[in-house]
């Protein structure tokens, strides 16, 4: 294809610091761009990026992040370590019997350390699934940009994955109707061997909606669902 998801990129008042805690956990390493502090993806795990916000977080996100485990063990040393990197417990109204266990990172992002045994994210590696609220055509929408195939689509939920592998990325649910400011957390996209206004037309094409002009090898466009992403030259 002629891009790719580098990151899924996160609003921070600090983002050294939560940028710090998810390379603790994650065991990747935090490098400044242009852009923010990115953590490079693992394998064919998708990245992640923290940048300086001003915005105070406002309900729960659009999107969150879910972690896999192997055993009950290792299920409880993630918890046990995300705990000591500054991690809290969340309560968003889940089950006494659910086996997931619901986090906060240091600036209330949700996680979920998902339990042993999940089938549906057997071989994704640890950052299981990126999820998002989303309509079930904005899940068609990011297969046919990314070239990822589809590997749910039941009733409202949708997800895809890369041809190789890695983390999946979902949506269930609606589209909140009533949003204030742009989502704090969005996707980043590389162009690989095509030119960026001749990309951002495809991704037109299929849906998208252009905001800007390219301004400094930077694209912003939203998706079917109004979510904002950003399609970016390669280094």
């Amino acid at each position: 294809m002629s891009c790719q998801l580098t990151a899924v990129t996160f609003d921070a008042h600090d983002p050294a610091r939560v940028a710090a805690f998810w390379a603790g956990l994650l065991d990747r390493v935090a490098a400044e761009d242009r852009r923010g502090v990115l953590l490079p993806g693992a394998g064919h795990e998708v990245g992640l990026r923290f940048i300086g916000s001003a915005e105070a977080k406002a309900g729960r996100d659009p999107v969150h992040l879910h972690l896999t485990s192997t055993t009950p063990d290792d299920q409880r040393r993630t918890v046990d370590k995300a705990l000591r990197l500054g991690a809290s417990h969340l309560d968003v109204g889940q089950l006494p019997e659910e086996g997931h266990v619901v986090l906060a990172d240091p600036e209330g992002n949700e996680l979920c350390v998902i339990e042993p045994g999940e089938p549906f994210l057997a071989g994704c590696g640890f950052l299981g699934e990126v999820t998002c609220t989303g309509t079930r055509d904005v899940g068609f929408f990011w297969a046919e940009a990314l070239g990822w195939p589809l590997v749910w689509d039941q009733g409202p939920q949708t997800a895809i994955q890369s041809p190789a592998g890695g983390t999946k990325v979902s949506w269930d649910g609606p589209v909140a109707t009533h949003r204030r400011g742009r989502n704090r957390q969005r996707f980043d996209l590389t162009v690989l061997d095509a030119d960026l206004d001749d990309e951002a037309d495809r991704l037109v094409a299929l849906g998208a909606t252009r905001l800007t002009a390219a301004d400094d090898g930077v694209v912003a466009l939203v998706d079917p669902d109004g979510n904002e992403f950003s399609l970016v030259t390669a280094p």
